[in-house]
């Protein structure tokens, strides 16, 4: 074969030497942008809350609430007209406290069961911690006092509606409590219902180790059942447990007398409750009343995490016993010594959605002020230098998510939709939200209002509630690993400040 030309030798190395050149250059322009998204997904080592995401107005024009926007930058910004620190959002009752409870945290073994021995944090020597309880219109003071809990600790009341400064979220309205100090917590009992109280710095390993407890408010007037009873629920390595408890738990309750039982939820995971023996009724949500409820039997609650739902049970006649059950633990009320065969959760649960009857709201939520979307999803990124398939808010990775800027006295409307694969049990603080639809369906029962809704892969809900407590609050999934993960939001009103800091030199780790 005759041997190519010099010139076509040339042109051929040319073309070589080029192709090699792009593919260099495009390596090095791959390399060179992922670079630059990992340098710029490192958290700063300090840094304010309000300054990690853009602000989202929800529609609403320049002027009015918006007016204030200047204060919302955070640490370092000059107080100008409008705005308001954290700090000064507290309970303005003052004078002495009618409930008034000191619990100190420590770290310890603690033997949950014949067998099962764990490190846990305890509250006065116990986990769950101490029952708070109150009556309506108390005002309340809780000092927690950290003996040995070497991240530090705060208490969040979860599903309990107090001033911002009173939240006990780390780095946001306040610092950890670190080894050796105390922080006094004030609010005025004006919400009645069933809640509860958990720390809020390294909440994902401090909550499911233990750091935890009940918060109950009745009326003045008491309550309509007979006998009140607390079910907190939590799994201590992988095992249910009731107040603490393993297996079936007696509680002493009259034939044919009522029993109100609040189910508490600590846990990451979504709950089954169901009632053996009897028919029940739900008669709280979240520590809402249900309007007229009705009996259920067959059918189970599902209870998100960090949810709570009160049930109405009537013990039957004769002796017998009814099972409120969790699968894995039980509460059996009736007579001493009397016992109610266990059952397998139902097949069926309860619909919140059209359960009970309906009853107006306080506000038009077809005329909001802001509307906001939530969508929940996953995709690839760095979060703080970690590459990886990340969840996602509105498309953007923590920390970029959007802020949800609100003017105090705003009716808010959210569509929540989740399309990242998992479920997500989301849980907004210092407010409760109505949901008004799911994945289009409107609301037909008793108004539905939540502080902790599950929303599965594929659902999508339509929320409202008032701008009515100034601050800047969390709005994060309570599956607490997905939160340190990045699964976070902020509800923040507009001209609030803080001088709270997060980041690795601060200390403060609220997920």
């Amino acid at each position: 074969m005759p041997s190519e030309q010099p010139d076509e030798v040339a042109r051929r190395r040319r073309r070589g030497r080029l192709r090699l050149g792009v593919a260099v250059a495009a390596a090095l322009l791959l390399l060179g942008s992922l670079g630059w998204m990992w340098l710029g997904s490192l958290l700063p080592s300090s840094y304010a809350v309000t300054a990690m995401g853009p602000p989202d107005l929800g529609g609403a024009l320049t002027g009015g609430h918006t007016s204030h926007l200047a204060g919302a930058s955070g640490v370092g910004t000059p107080a100008k007209a409008g705005t308001r620190d954290v700090t000064t959002l507290v309970e303005r009752r003052q004078g002495t406290p009618d409930v008034a409870v000191t619990i100190t945290a420590r770290q310890q073994r603690v033997t949950i069961a014949p067998g099962l021995t764990v490190t846990a944090y305890t509250l006065n020597g116990t986990t769950p911690g101490p029952t708070i309880r109150a009556r309506q219109g108390d005002l309340v003071q809780v000092t927690l006092v950290n003996e040995s809990v070497k991240d530090g600790a705060t208490f969040h009341w979860h599903g309990y509606d107090v001033p911002n400064a009173e939240d006990g979220v780390a780095g946001v309205t306040q610092d950890t409590v670190k080894p050796g100090q105390s922080h006094a917590y004030r609010f005025v009992a004006k919400q009645t219902g069933t809640y509860w109280y958990h720390s809020h710095q390294v909440s994902h390993e401090q909550v499911v180790r233990g750091l935890l407890g009940a918060l109950v408010v009745t009326p003045r007037e008491g309550i309509a059942e007979d006998a009140d009873v607390l079910a907190l629920s939590h799994l201590y390595a992988g095992k249910r447990t009731v107040q603490g408890k393993t297996g079936d738990v007696p509680v002493v309750v009259p034939s044919g007398r009522t029993a109100r039982v609040r189910v508490v939820n600590t846990d990451s995971g979504i709950m089954p409750v169901w009632v053996s023996g009897t028919a029940y009724e739900v008669v709280a949500v979240d520590g809402t009343e249900v309007n007229e409820p009705t009996p259920v039997e067959g059918r189970s609650v599902l209870v998100p995490a960090g949810g709570r739902v009160d049930l109405r049970v009537r013990v039957p006649s004769g002796g017998a016993a009814a099972r409120v059950e969790f699968g894995g633990a039980a509460l059996v009320l009736g007579p001493a010594g009397s016992s109610a065969t266990a059952t397998r959760a139902p097949r069926e649960s309860v619909d919140l959605l059209s359960y009970g009857s309906p009853a107006p709201l306080r506000f038009d939520p077809d005329t909001p002020d802001r509307r906001f979307e939530y969508a929940i999803g996953r995709r690839p990124g760095f979060v703080n230098g970690r590459p990886g398939v990340h969840w996602s808010v509105n498309g953007k990775l923590y920390p970029k998510i959007p802020m949800f800027m609100v003017g105090e006295g705003d009716v808010v409307r959210v569509r929540i939709s989740n399309s990242s694969g998992e479920t997500h049990p989301m849980h907004l603080h210092g407010h409760h939200v109505v949901v008004l639809a799911r994945d289009g369906v409107k609301a037909t029962g008793s108004p539905w209002w939540t502080d902790s809704l599950e929303v599965r892969s594929g659902e999508s809900f339509d929320v409202a509630f008032v701008a009515d407590n100034p601050g800047i609050w969390m709005d994060h999934c309570h599956n607490l690993p997905h939160a340190q993960e990045g699964l976070i939001a902020h509800v923040m009103y507009e001209g609030v400040t803080t001088p709270y800091r997060l980041g690795r030199d601060s200390g403060n780790s609220p997920e």
